[in-house]
């Protein structure tokens, strides 16, 4: 992709190309965003703009690549030599300080001995962290070194759909560009449809332990089908498939990069399902509180047409909200939303998922 296939981000796009028409681009770059793939497919497309064979270009500057040549092929299949990428690795899906600087066990490029070495074949070294987030202390504070010096012609790009859990020191050094907009990630019809069918769920009658494992059960459904997505997906990308004759140690390099990437992808769509269960909460939470004998939206009734919480609500439509929202307290749905925080908590450490998924859903107030 070239930055004209990004309609959708033109203020980043625009603000990156006016740097690389005056020549001042800057040394590092933090892109934040809800997805992480756009954000990976708009490094890509800088990376490339900066080293194409043939940029286009505006008043003899390139702004953007032709996204068909040679160097742009490398670097879209993750090839180039001047151009770095580093994944969450590791049991816990961390990046360790082996990813960044030289240790016993590092794999055979790291960042800093990347960047510091000159150019082979491009004009720019790009050196791309990928969920910078996921930077452990020790790593976060061996890439800042660099960071705050970043040898000549060189850029880093750090990614994060998380920006709030990088260090304050690293976020200072980098300019920030939001790709994909500020505000909520919007939901699509299929995750709105799963949505529905879990409210509709969570709205029966909850006597029983059944009803709680059979929203459990759909959860779990959702997230196998998840995570079956992203392996045929990142699978299909990974140079495994490319180079079937690759030696030993590399394939296996590849094999362990491509697992690291399966597990951090499919942690973010985790993350993301849950925030989809939060939002929906919310408006249970929202809509126990505005139907409470004497609160305001309960007298303006008579005097407006349909409910009042409908422009405050992130799904309106879905039936289910209101019926749990009439028979648990305000108190207790907003009870809810802190259980559903303490099992995002949860997941970042290493309990096991389906525990953490059966603990939390039991605790819910339906």
């Amino acid at each position: 992709m070239a930055f004209k296939d990004f309609p959708n981000h033109q203020p980043g796009v625009q603000l990156l190309q006016r740097s690389l028409g005056r020549g001042r681009l800057g040394h590092a770059y933090l892109f934040t965003g809800p997805e992480i793939e756009p954000l990976e497919a708009f490094a890509a497309a800088l990376a490339k703009t900066l080293n194409c064979q043939h940029p286009v270009r505006q008043n003899g500057a390139p702004i953007d690549c032709c996204d068909q040549c040679a160097v742009c092929q490398k670097i879209d299949h993750g090839n180039h030599a001047d151009v770095h990428w580093v994944r969450p690795e590791s049991k816990i899906r961390q990046i360790k300080i082996g990813q960044i600087t030289r240790r016993p066990n590092s794999p055979p490029r790291v960042m800093l001995e990347f960047i510091n070495l000159r150019p082979t074949e491009a004009r720019f070294k790009v050196g791309i962290i990928v969920a910078a987030d996921r930077m452990n202390e020790e790593a976060a504070n061996a890439f800042l070194k660099t960071l705050e010096e970043p040898p000549a012609d060189s850029i880093l790009i750090l990614l994060s759909t998380e920006p709030q859990r990088l260090l304050e020191t690293i976020v200072s050094r980098c300019l920030r560009l939001n790709i994909g907009g500020e505000g909520l990630r919007p939901i699509s019809a299929e995750e709105l449809d799963w949505l529905s069918r879990f409210s509709a769920l969570a709205a029966a009658e909850q006597k029983s332990l059944l009803g709680r494992y059979r929203l459990m059960d759909l959860l779990l459904k959702r997230l196998t089908e998840t995570k079956a997505r992203i392996e045929e997906s990142l699978s299909a990308r990974s140079p495994l498939q490319q180079y079937k004759d690759a030696e030993e140690d590399l394939a296996a390099r590849w094999e362990t990069e491509l697992a690291a990437a399966i597990e951090s992808e499919y942690r973010r769509q985790r993350f993301d399902l849950l925030v989809v269960v939060e939002r929906w909460l919310r408006d249970v939470w929202m809509w126990a509180t505005l139907e409470r004998p004497g609160s305001k939206a309960q007298s303006s009734k008579s005097t407006t047409q349909g409910p009042p919480t409908d422009q405050l609500l992130n799904f309106p439509r879905l039936e289910g909200t209101k019926r749990i929202a009439g028979r648990v307290s305000p108190e207790h749905a907003l009870e809810n939303l802190e259980v559903i925080e303490q099992l995002q908590r949860w997941l970042y450490t290493n309990v096991q998922e389906a525990l953490a998924l059966e603990v939390g859903l039991l605790k819910l107030r339906l």
